[in-house]
This record gives structure tokens, C-alpha cells and sequence, in this order.
């Protein structure tokens, strides 16, 4: 089954080049059903977040009514980068199977690296301007989070 659902994630990546999206693909699949599925969109609807993963991910937790996709797996054409891996643990999926790796990302012009790196560092030393604006108010909101007894965790 895990090679029907690769090939599929390729084969909405080889689409998605000709209809004017980003050369990948992402497939969610559930009890051995696919539950969404997505291509790359982030230069047709001008959104830096619509990768294929992302894409995926949303159209899964709206179909299930859950933000919880534990029990889902992910087959996606490449190795997810940072922000798409970020969502992936956000969501709790249980395992991703992907094709193509960061390097060969790199070669078509989607590189990660400077992400990595730039994780790795301390928050005053990246490239990105990063200050902190302390203010008691937001530490405030944080204590009335913790307050509230009815609050969903995620």
C-alpha cells in the first residue's frame, strides 16, 4: 500500500508543475484510506505557507473535525522542510514516508539549509532580526490560559 500512496503524492507533484504550482505532492492517508490530499500552491495563491504538506494537513483535520491527526500517515514527494515538519508534529501525525530528500530539493532551487542553520543558532544571532518585546501583559495571557478549566488542550 505505502508505494501506491508515494506514487500518488508524485504523481499531484508532476501535475502541479503544469498547472502552475511548486513541484510537490502530499497525500494524508487514515486506516488505509487517502483522507486529502494536495500539491504545492504557494506562487498561485501568493502564500508562502501553501506547501503541499500544509495544504494537506488542513484539508485532513477539517474532513476529521479534529486538529488531532494522530493515527494519520504522510506520503509526500520530498522530505518536508522545516515549516511543513513543524506542522507535521503540530498535528501529531504518526509517521511521514516521503521520496525525494533535501538535497535533491536543493538542486531544483528549494533550499532549507539556511532554516536549518539559522534554528540552530541562538535567537540574537540569526540572520532575521529577532528582539524581544517584554511586556507583563502577555505573561498575563499565558496565566489566564493555565486559569481557565475548560480549555482544549493541543
Amino acid at each position: 500500500m505505502r508505494d501506491q500512496y508515494i506514487k500518488r503524492a508524485i504523481h499531484i507533484a508532476d501535475e502541479s508543475i503544469d498547472t502552475g504550482g511548486g513541484p510537490f505532492g502530499a497525500v494524508i492517508v487514515k486506516d488505509n484510506e487517502i483522507i486529502a490530499e494536495a500539491s504545492n500552491q504557494v506562487t498561485m495563491d501568493n502564500d508562502p505557507t501553501a506547501h503541499a504538506e500544509v495544504i494537506a494537513i488542513r484539508e485532513a483535520g477539517a474532513k476529521l473535525g479534529d486538529f488531532n491527526l494522530s493515527g494519520c500517515e504522510l506520503y509526500t514527494s520530498c522530505e518536508p522542510c522545516p515549516m511543513c515538519l513543524g506542522a507535521i508534529y503540530w498535528a501529531r501525525i504518526s509517521a511521514v514516508w516521503y521520496s525525494s530528500d533535501r538535497k535533491g530539493a536543493e538542486k531544483a532551487g528549494f533550499d532549507d539549509s539556511l532554516i536549518y542553520e539559522e534554528l540552530a543558532k541562538p535567537v540574537d544571532s540569526r540572520k532575521l532580526k529577532m528582539v524581544r518585546l517584554k511586556d507583563p501583559a502577555a505573561d498575563k495571557v499565558f496565566s489566564k490560559w493555565i486559569s481557565k478549566s475548560d480549555k482544549m488542550r493541543y
